[in-house]
């Protein structure tokens, strides 16, 4: 185990392990679905200079305990033991699913100082199809028989709208063990995100939050959609973004460093 590793515990008794890299106010890092503590960390060590970047492993992953009676209240618990770690108030930084998990703790009263978010997970209007209505049961039930791998083609056909020729390919690349690892916790992001993945704008205008949204200039029209909406809804928030980025921005995280910089500061 990592030496640099250190737990809290959650309401309702998980464990939630976390890392701190550098000094200065915290900000804590979010990641979405087939994320864990580790994807996260080459942003966290392009924020340590300028603040104590904080990576965790959402309930169900990484050395974090797991959760057989999941809610998305669960999830919030434990980002307010979390605060209470660290030290309160802490910014956030979101991705994806977790942009959405952050909105939802910020609308919710935490602690939070200031709310960057990278591509929260709605569908606005008509910008893709949804998911079928079943898909949050279909999901729960791959991942209760086992089935972790068709767990994560679902995933990746309805959440995320790729092609199923697309996944099918994927299936055979050395990241589709790490997709299959994480597995097990999709269906809490299916959660977090709702049915439908609607964009719940009567409580993210409740936010009052100095609040940063981005999209990669290169990311899917839903995504920037999406972004541009929450950026709209949240009273006061920007939005901008970042050029020649995709959603898999956190493979680059340097790309990430002036506009956070200068908003986390």
């Amino acid at each position: 185990m990592n030496s640099n590793l250190e737990t809290t515990t959650s309401t309702d008794g998980t464990t939630i392990a976390f890392e701190r890299t550098g000094g200065g106010a915290s900000v804590i890092l979010i990641g979405g679905a087939f994320n864990d503590r580790t994807t996260v960390a080459g942003l966290a060590a392009m924020l340590a200079p300028r603040a104590a970047a904080v990576t965790y492993d959402r309930r169900g992953r990484g050395q974090s305990g797991p959760s057989t009676d999941y809610t998305v209240e669960r999830e919030i618990e434990d980002l307010q033991a979390l605060i209470g770690a660290v030290g309160a108030p802490v910014s956030l930084f979101g991705h994806s699913s977790g942009a959405v998990l952050a909105l939802e703790a910020a609308a919710r009263g935490l602690s939070v100082r200031k709310l960057a978010l990278y591509e929260p997970t709605y569908i606005v209007a008509d910008s893709r199809r949804r998911p079928a209505p079943d898909f949050g049961q279909r999901l729960g039930t791959l991942v209760a028989d086992g089935r972790q791998g068709d767990a994560a083609a679902l995933f990746l056909v309805e959440a995320v709208g790729l092609p199923a020729e697309m996944v099918e390919g994927m299936q055979g690349s050395e990241m589709w063990p790490f997709f299959v690892g994480l597995a097990s916790s999709l269906p809490f992001d299916a959660a977090v995100c709702g049915p439908g993945m609607e964009l719940p704008a009567e409580r993210l205008a409740s936010i009052r939050v100095p609040t940063l949204v981005l999209n990669g200039g290169n990311t899917p029209p839903w995504l920037a959609a999406s972004s541009r909406a929450v950026a709209q809804i949240i009273p006061g928030a920007a939005h901008r973004v970042v050029e020649g980025q995709d959603h898999g921005v956190l493979q680059q995280p340097d790309a990430l460093r002036d506009v956070l910089v200068e908003f986390l500061n």
